[in-house]
């Protein structure tokens, strides 16, 4: 070897060292390093504050891709537009907390909220009317900066600079304080968000540098437990206990609203760094997660490897076009889709189980967050294609669930049913997973799970077994619950008959056809029945009246089309394509008003076609099962231009745990997955002059639109690996494969393309 080949090799890991040395990387994989600078940092187009604004409700701070931890700010305002602790709007700030839902349309956690102060110790937060009441502190959005896995902002109040970042199950805090003999950080057990408030919360004083504890809660999760450790880089001058106001003697507490405080005096501009590792199952797990994910000091490498982790995730999906702003909209929207479901399960595998036993070192990553009625319907799709190694896991935490509590998951959160939303939509995802041949789960027990989770008799389902409908004097919401039973049903019918179950394939086929039992023939509205001769009167299919009519977040006009599974049965009960289409096109211009009593859930209206909730989200695609593609692609490009936006309120609705942003994902790369459990894709029109996917075993799929723009919005003819492609969908199996996938565009419908029957959407 020549020596000049050795001094460029050289020369080259001396600049990688130089470029990182503050991470701490010269030491550890300079090579690796090198690697990784010739892939396009991703993070830099996402926007964090995207969705933080009107009823995004999306989470503010660090985390890394389905951490345990999400570590962020709490403002001190409470309501709707607040649940997960942030909105743009506020300028408050209570405390760093450690666990945040995302985009959901309640409010919980908030657990082990941690704030640095200075001055007179206060225990309480204080109140919006009288902030010098308590320790909350106002900030500056021009103080404040975000990006995947780093959160930083000044507390104006005491001069504090917060740094913030996480591994999975460690959140790492780094407080820049000014000089003061009274540097405080308050570890407030009795603060919540939303519903959730404390019913048993404990503190001890370990060490010098280790505090310990655990909080209970109760809320929308009702028997909630988290264990902490806390490990501080600075000796506590001292530490107190207290309960609520009241100060108690000792260094450890047990009560409903304990809180510890600790004291320091710090020179200016000294660093003090916080190790907070969270269990579900002890605090010796919690010490164990800090060990074993952040064993050091160095704050910057830990940001470094949270950003390289959020870098990693978002290479999965490289698009290619000249908008800086459709990159920022398509990179956050991705993010957001990574956000939950979070690991629920220490270093060792140990968790917390729905039947409130500690199950020790699982097989599998176990997860909670499960907003199942919203994401069945794209995200869990969209993780098939680009997060298949977290599909097995996803579902072999459904079937312990299942096991633990004798059915699937419905809205599991922090080991908790809570029972929300309407279905037992969990079916579909499992069933989903099976037929595109995901193998790392219990393929029998999968089956015994979806049935025994529809034989209930719960939920109106003793109905469903006798009647075929659920009567709309017997529960609320009956005609919504009714139609998602009807689409978890053909997910059965399709295990059953692939597994060769022939008499569940049809007792499972016949109930996925009840949704005909709510659709009247004279109004051509899926409305309340009350018997087989009867249908509820007064009837509007505009109003809604949230928890209390026969819909969920929802009217007759958009509950008509919630068919995905049986679209031509659909088209057949609107009298064929010709009427069917005629009402399709008036659901996008119809006006009228939801009422006094309408659920604010129902947003991104277009008519009545309401973007903003999830039972929307497959209309646009139904024009393709009735031939008119075009359609389709005219719909789905207004809402990506004009429904997503890089600004603060850039989310239409509620993010819903990254369902409006998966939409949006895969919207964006042409094609949806409109029955959620048939592997069927349909085309839409692809946003992007190029996109290519990474899938499961090094395989991609590389999809180029051609003559594409913000005019060229019609596909024209599309290839497939070299062949031409006639059909206006495409296959998971297909799509899996990996390939190329060429879509010629053009400004004008095409009069050939999908033209033929046999070409449009089967399932």
């Amino acid at each position: 070897m020549t020596l000049k080949p050795v001094l460029n090799k050289f020369l080259l890991l001396l600049s990688a060292c130089i470029i990182f040395a503050d991470v701490g990387y010269c030491q550890q994989k300079p090579v690796q390093v090198i690697k990784e600078q010739q892939q396009e940092n991703l993070c830099k187009y996402v926007d964090p504050f995207i969705g933080t604004g009107f009823h995004g409700h999306v989470f503010m701070g660090a985390n890394v891709p389905f951490g345990a931890v999400q570590l962020g700010p709490s403002n001190i305002s409470q309501g709707w537009d607040w649940c997960s602790g942030y909105h743009i709007s506020d300028s408050t700030i209570v405390g760093f907390q450690h666990t945040h839902l995302s985009g959901t349309g309640i409010g919980d956690l908030g657990d082990i909220s941690l704030m640095p102060t200075t001055g007179p110790i206060k225990t309480m937060k204080g109140s919006a009317k009288d902030l010098q009441s308590g320790y909350v502190s106002l900030f500056s959005h021009q103080d404040e900066t975000a990006r995947p896995g780093y959160y930083a902002v000044k507390l104006k109040r005491y001069d504090i600079a917060v740094e913030l970042t996480a591994t999975k199950r460690v959140g790492f805090h780094q407080y820049t304080f000014p000089k003061s003999g009274q540097s405080h950080i308050v570890i407030d057990l009795q603060e919540g968000l939303g519903w959730d408030k404390p019913t048993e919360t404990s503190i001890k004083q370990v060490n010098e540098t280790t505090i310990t504890g655990y909080r209970y809660s109760t809320g929308w999760a009702k028997d909630q437990r988290v264990y902490f450790a806390a490990v501080f880089s600075k000796p506590v001058k001292d530490f107190s206990v207290y309960d609520g106001l009241a100060a108690k003697t000792g260094t450890s507490l047990t009560g409903e609203k304990v809180k510890g405080v600790l004291t320091f005096a710090t020179k200016e501009g000294e660093k003090v760094l916080v190790k907070v590792g969270i269990s579900p199952v002890s605090t010796e797990n919690a010490m164990m997660n800090i060990g074993a994910e952040i064993p050091g000091w160095n704050f910057n490498q830990v940001v470094a490897a949270a950003g390289q982790a959020w870098n990693k995730e978002l290479q999965k999906v490289e698009i290619k076009t000249s908008s800086e702003k459709q990159k920022r909209i398509f990179y956050t929207a991705l993010y957001h889709t990574m956000i939950a479901p979070s690991i629920f399960n220490d270093y060792n595998g140990d968790y917390w189980g729905t039947d409130k036993k500690v199950h020790a070192k699982a097989a599998f990553t176990n997860y909670t967050t499960f907003s199942l009625w919203d994401t069945y319907r794209a995200l869990n799709p969209l993780y098939t294609l680009i997060q298949p190694e977290k599909v097995n896991d996803i579902i072999n935490t459904m079937l312990a669930i299942y096991q633990q509590q004798g059915k699937l998951p419905v809205w599991h959160l922090m080991g908790n049913e809570t029972n929300t939303m309407v279905g037992y939509s969990a079916v579909p995802i499992v069933a989903d997973a099976y037929l595109k041949g995901f193998k790392g789960f219990d393929a029998n027990l999968a089956y015994e799970a979806v049935k025994a989770s529809a034989m209930r008799n719960d939920g109106g389902l003793n109905y469903v077994k006798k009647l075929g409908y659920i009567p709309a004097d017997s529960l609320v919401e009956s005609v919504a619950m009714g139609l998602e039973y009807s689409i978890d049903d053909w997910g059965i019918a399709a295990m059953a008959k692939k597994m060769g179950k022939a008499a569940d394939y049809q007792y499972f086929s016949k109930r996925s056809e009840n949704y005909r039992n709510y659709f009247d023939q004279q109004t051509n509205f899926m409305r309340g029945r009350l018997s087989a001769s009867e249908w509820r009167t007064p009837f509007s299919p505009f109003e809604s009246r949230h928890r209390r009519d026969d819909y969920t977040e929802g009217n007759g006009w958009q509950y008509t089309w919630l068919v995905p599974q049986d679209v031509k049965g659909l088209i057949a009960l609107q009298g064929g394509e010709k009427l069917f289409i005629q009402k399709l096109d008036s659901l996008f211009i119809v006006k009228g008003s939801l009422g006094k009593e309408g659920s604010p859930d129902i947003s991104g209206l277009i008519g009545q076609y309401a973007h903003g909730n999830e039972p929307s989200h497959h209309i646009t695609y139904l024009y393709s099962y009735a031939g008119q593609p075009w359609k389709t692609a005219e719909k789905v490009r207004f809402i990506m231009d004009n429904f997503y936006t890089d600004q603060p309120d850039g989310i239409i609705g509620n993010e819903d745990v990254g369902q409006m942003s998966a939409w949006y994902v895969l919207s964006s790369l042409g094609f949806y997955q409109v029955n959620p459990a048939s592997g069927v894709y349909v085309f839409g029109s692809p946003l992007f002059n190029e996109a290519t996917v990474q899938l499961a075993a090094g395989k991609k799929l590389h999809i180029i639109a051609k003559n594409n723009g913000a005019k060229n919005i019609y596909i024209q003819n599309a290839s497939f690996n070299g062949k031409k492609y006639t059909r206006t969908f495409i296959t998971y199996q297909e799509l899996a494969q990996g390939g190329q996938l060429v879509l010629q565009m053009g400004s004008k419908p095409s009069a050939s393309w999908g033209s033929l029957a046999k070409d449009r959407p089967q399932l």
